[in-house]
């Protein structure tokens, strides 16, 4: 099976699908990770992009329930230089084309991703469209460039759960805490812009029951329950697009412990005055060295994003910037120096990743705790 892959400036790659047939839109993007490709897939912030490995070779793992990050992949299409003919791991349960045969995702193998991941490189995220049904350039190129794109694009609404719910002992299955359980446990409310499962195990982990909230769930709603915190998860799209979650974190502040991690780190920058902006081509790969400002500390982190809060917006006032990625110098983490709150724009929940970060779902308990010592 043929397929196709148009960029909206007229970069052009014939390959072969994989999964799925038809044809989708998406804003084309890569990630560096040599691991993680069904974390990847399910990731809720990858709705409305079209992913491309930089690894070379993908799917020899296969797909396994345990670890999905959400309830079904995501990504729009996904881009590889080659997928693994052999399923080796003793874990899996269905090859990588089966899986997204199973849910209608489009795939393109055999195409040059070094080539596509430097046009990205220079020309920045760009809109595309993957086909299996159409291979005349003139025309894929011509729809890439009338996609919608991501840009003032409300994805949360399509990705965040319709109803509240708490974290059910199927997703502790298989995954061992690390940590002693004698201890309090704090009953925390989540704000769903898309989170991932291994977020939801995090915080479980560290003593942090959650019950699950939707997106547009106003402030009192969420204080209605008495949470003794709130945390701010993941998501698509356009930070500046949801201005209903800015405005019900707005309200939040000085209520109550608040914990953001990547779209949620958005939001709260934007609810504490700040602006977003979108990056050139985002950060995503799990080697992304960040500094801690405070210690120097240098953490090697995991990261999703294709929008940062500017730091500029921030600097002075009452928040403090506590993190900058050492690629770019762009902000990474923020704490307000009143109020009990703070946030970072990476993923520490480590999956995929390494454990550098996970010390930040202990200073959340600890902030739970005593939330005076700000």
């Amino acid at each position: 099976m043929k397929a196709w892959l148009a960029l909206e400036d007229g970069a052009f790659f014939e390959g072969r699908g994989f999964g799925a047939e038809g044809e989708v839109t998406g804003e084309v993007v890569f990630n560096t990770s040599l691991t993680g490709y069904q974390e990847i897939l399910t990731d809720p912030s990858y709705k409305g992009q079209i992913v491309t490995m930089t690894y070379p070779h993908i799917g020899n793992c296969g797909i396994n329930a345990q670890d999905e990050e959400s309830r079904q992949p995501w990504v729009e299409g996904f881009v590889i230089k080659e997928l693994s003919p052999v399923v080796s791991n003793f874990r899996s349960e269905m090859s990588l084309d089966a899986y997204m045969k199973k849910h209608n995702k489009i795939g393109i193998q055999g195409i040059d991703t070094r080539k596509l991941v430097r046009v990205l490189r220079d020309q920045g995220a760009q809109k595309g469209v993957l086909s299996t049904v159409d291979g005349d350039r003139k025309r894929l190129v011509s729809k890439a460039k009338e996609s919608p794109g991501l840009v003032g694009m409300d994805l949360v609404k399509e990705v965040t759960c319709r109803e509240p719910y708490e974290l059910g002992q199927d997703l502790s299955e298989g995954y061992s805490w690390g940590l002693p359980q004698i201890r309090t446990r704090y009953k925390i409310a989540a704000i769903d812009s898309g989170i991932k499962f291994n977020i939801l195990r995090k915080l479980k982990q560290h003593g942090l029951d959650t019950t699950v909230y939707p997106a547009s769930t106003s402030a009192a709603e969420i204080l209605k329950g008495n949470p003794s915190g709130v945390f701010l998860s993941n998501g698509p799209g356009d930070p500046a697009s949801v201005p209903y979650m800015v405005e019900t974190v707005r309200e939040l502040i000085g209520k109550v412990p608040i914990f953001g991690i990547c779209f949620g780190h958005q939001i709260l920058g934007q609810a504490l005055g700040g602006v977003t902006s979108k990056l050139k081509f985002g950060h995503r790969g799990g080697n992304h060295p960040v500094m801690d400002l405070r210690t120097e500390k240098i953490e090697i982190t995991s990261q999703n994003h294709g929008f940062v809060v500017d730091i500029d917006s921030l600097q002075g006032g009452e928040v403090e910037l506590t993190h900058i990625n050492l690629n770019d110098k762009t902000l990474e983490g923020l704490r307000h120096k009143k109020h009990p709150l703070f946030s970072v724009q990476y993923h520490p929940e480590n999956s995929p990743g390494p454990h550098d970060s996970d010390y930040l779902f202990e200073r959340f308990y600890r902030l739970i705790e005593e939330p005076e010592r700000v």
